[in-house]
């Protein structure tokens, strides 16, 4: 008889947890899942799905309210938020349904998983064994001391998703992708918002040029935007919730119905009781190394658990990467690798990047050529109206090999891809000028820059 009730526990059937389970169990592992549920995973139930499901409904308002640009009588746009939930809770649904079938193939315990030894976890009374553990519990709302801010009272991201009435307005505290999204989403169905950011931009995590654009966005929306700000209190003032702030070096104070801190979330470690496994934490997120291994070889930690990326396909190829090391003991271990790193944020003007960016290369001391174009001077942006933003590529110097490419503008999602696809490859500029491109797209203002790029390199 075994001395372990699995081969692996995984804890969390969210997006990289359920990647481990699959990898595993193709594997031919003896895999189980704990999960307290409700089942489905962050981004399923309180992330990626159901905010961009709002965001389409915000976009339809915003092509609408443009009518006139386009030679159409223009239309009264009236939001109904009650119907727009409706719709997006239907969506949910039909993905929270397939995913809980899906999780239902493995053995499931219901509860909270609580290390007793490193090789042994509790979940509801009852003592679990395995030989390999997956920590994939993600992330929970990071709650910020600011004064006053709990007795005014707030909502988070969890409660933005589910609102059934709009209040007349909205203070947004972070500038972050998840604050600017539902910030733009909240304007554009008629609540008056003012956005306030630390950062002396939004998205601090990408180039200033390509934030810049979304920040006149979101003001020709309508949108009260505020960056560079230091925040002083909270306070209610005839029921309304009252910010003093200092800004570009001047005490103000705005008011709103409502407010929503969205300033992050942090790894969901609670609870675990880690330290009976003897696995290191670092302010509050689960240290692992390149092979998703914590400082118990076989125990691993994926997702927004290790505070890496909190972007559901990292925690997927994280997933991957601890299930197949966990499994085949054997052979040589598989590695995270962080050159093809992806971010986008669903705003419009979309944001997306890969790779490098000028400030990182900056940061760590790497040479690079760059180039970038505008979509204000591109035939298919002009004709859909799409006028905001640029896109950027980097390169090394002599080589040409891609080291990174950002967007700003319509579609950068999608179209950061075919960069992605270059880099894997580890192509060059010169590959990327001798691709077809069909005209007019969208897809076609990468070779702008590209070509500038050669011609650099070419006349060296």
């Amino acid at each position: 008889m075994s001395a372990f009730d699995h081969e692996l526990i995984i804890l969390g059937g969210g997006s990289g947890g359920y990647a481990a389970a699959r990898t595993a169990r193709e594997a031919g592992a003896d895999v189980a899942i704990v999960d307290p549920g409700p089942l489905g995973g962050l981004c399923i139930l309180r992330g990626c799905m159901p905010s961009k499901a709002l965001l389409a409904s915000s976009d339809v308002i915003s092509h609408m309210r443009r009518a006139e640009e386009f030679g159409i009588s223009p239309v009264e746009t009236r939001a109904n938020l009650g119907a727009i939930m409706d719709r997006k809770d239907r969506l949910i649904t039909e993905f929270t349904d397939y995913r809980v079938e899906q999780l239902r193939t493995f053995p499931l315990y219901d509860g909270y998983g609580r290390f007793v030894s490193s090789e042994e976890i509790e979940v509801d009374g009852k003592r679990l064994r395995a030989k390999n553990f997956v920590i994939a519990t993600g992330s929970t709302i990071r709650h910020v001391p600011i004064p006053g801010l709990d007795e005014v009272g707030y909502i988070t991201s969890d409660e933005a998703l589910e609102l059934r009435e709009a209040p007349d307005s909205m203070i947004v505290l972070g500038g972050g992708a998840v604050a600017c999204e539902l910030a733009q989403f909240y304007q554009r169905i008629g609540v008056n918002v003012a956005l306030m950011q630390r950062s002396h931009h939004i998205l601090s995590n990408v180039d200033e040029d390509l934030a810049r654009p979304v920040e006149t966005r979101l003001r020709e929306d309508g949108m009260q935007v505020f960056t560079g700000t230091k925040l002083h209190r909270f306070r209610r003032e005839s029921g309304r919730a009252v910010v003093d702030f200092a800004h570009e070096g001047k005490d103000q104070s705005i008011e709103a119905e409502m407010i929503l801190q969205a300033l992050g979330r942090r790894p969901n470690v609670d609870n675990l009781a880690l330290e009976a496994a003897g696995v290191q934490v670092e302010s509050q997120r689960i240290l692992v190394d390149e092979q998703m291994r914590t400082s118990q070889p076989h125990i691993f930690a994926v997702g927004d658990v290790n505070g890496f990326d909190e972007m559901v396909h990292v925690a997927i190829l994280q997933g991957e990467v601890a299930a197949f090391n966990a499994t085949h003991p054997d052979r040589p271990a598989r590695e995270m690798n962080d050159r093809l790193k992806m971010v986008v944020t669903f705003t419009d003007p979309a944001v997306a990047t890969v790779g490098l960016c000028e400030k990182s290369c900056q940061k760590a001391g790497i040479d690079y050529r760059v180039a970038s174009y505008p979509f204000d001077d591109h035939g298919k942006s002009l004709c859909l109206g799409e006028l905001h933003g640029q896109i950027k590529i980097l390169c090394e110097p002599t080589t040409g090999e891609l080291l990174g490419a950002s967007i700003c503008g319509p579609e950068a999602g999608e179209l950061i891809h075919e960069l992605t696809a270059v880099m894997h490859f580890r192509g060059t500029v010169h590959d990327l000028v001798q691709i077809p491109h069909y005209h007019p797209t969208l897809a076609e203002i990468v070779t702008y820059p590209a070509e500038e790029l050669v011609e650099q390199i070419d006349s060296l």
